[in-house]
């Protein structure tokens, strides 16, 4: 089995400190988390940011702060989310990019999202993969719902997203696929040849997906932005102590963690430099 690359999503758009009072909502807090979860064996960081006010900002400067504030300590993969929040336009949402991450979230599809709707029309799905490619971030093309597998190899196709490509499974989300096991397993058995998976379990299902991800000789993402508790009735106290268990369980079905060299090299980071 290859190493497993291990995600922290560490903030994300929706969570709130009344919900979780150790969120890291400032540049620093967000900054600290990252190098935090790395030495605790994440190879990526995935990264949103917050306003002054705790609020989800797409904030070209708050991202670049954030990113090189992260560069600065440590060596982890820079992921940022061009999702944003499902109340911001495409325009906001692509500012994320403009510091240069080492990788960057593709959602290929509309999904509804709780009481919401995640907007991903066609064209604007080009763009975003348009925008990435020219600025040589590898994509992590985000799956929400099993059709958005098929907008993927459509941009394959095109020519706007290139092998191998990184999926990131989100299951569990209310109006998105579900966290069957068995939803899991299809989606993998969808995947072309020389791809790369990670699983994003919601809530309760974190742990379970992770896990069942981890024998699947898949990769995991963990963190407050999918998931606030380390069990039922009790907050995790870090991100980083998410991190370290989905570790401590990797290392007992003997799979090496990755480095982020080594997730580096498996992604082939740089490959459109």
């Amino acid at each position: 089995m290859q190493p497993v690359m291990i995600t922290a999503a560490m903030v994300g758009a929706e969570v709130t400190k009344a919900q979780q009072p150790n969120l890291p909502t400032t540049p620093q807090e967000i900054i600290s988390a990252a190098v935090e979860c790395y030495e605790a064996g994440a190879a990526i960081v995935h990264i949103h940011v917050r306003d002054a006010e705790g609020n989800a900002t797409q904030d070209a400067g708050i991202f670049r702060e954030v990113v090189e504030g992260i560069r600065a300590r440590c060596d982890v993969i820079t992921q940022v989310s061009t999702g944003g929040a499902i109340w911001m336009n495409a325009d906001e949402r692509l500012q994320s990019v403009e510091c240069r991450p080492d990788m960057a979230t593709l959602t290929t599809g509309t999904v509804n999202f709780g009481d919401g709707v995640f907007m991903n029309d066609r064209k604007l799905v080009e763009t975003f993969a348009g925008r990435l490619l020219d600025y040589g971030i590898v994509p992590e093309i985000e799956i929400f719902d099993a059709g958005m597998l098929d907008e993927a190899m459509r941009l394959r196709n095109m020519g706007l997203i290139t092998d191998p490509i990184h999926f990131d499974f989100v299951m569990g989300v209310p109006g998105g696929i579900g966290a069957d096991p068995a939803h899991l397993v299809h989606l993998v058995r969808c995947l072309p040849p020389e791809s790369t998976w990670s699983v994003a379990g919601i809530g309760r299902h974190q742990l379970t997906l992770g896990t069942i991800a981890l024998a699947m000789d898949g990769n995991v993402r963990v963190g407050y932005e999918d998931n606030i508790f380390y069990r039922k009735g009790q907050l995790a106290r870090t991100n980083a102590e998410l991190v370290a268990r989905i570790v401590r369980i990797a290392q007992e079905l003997d799979r090496p963690v990755a480095t982020s060299a080594q997730a580096r090299e498996i992604l082939q980071l740089g490959r459109y430099k």
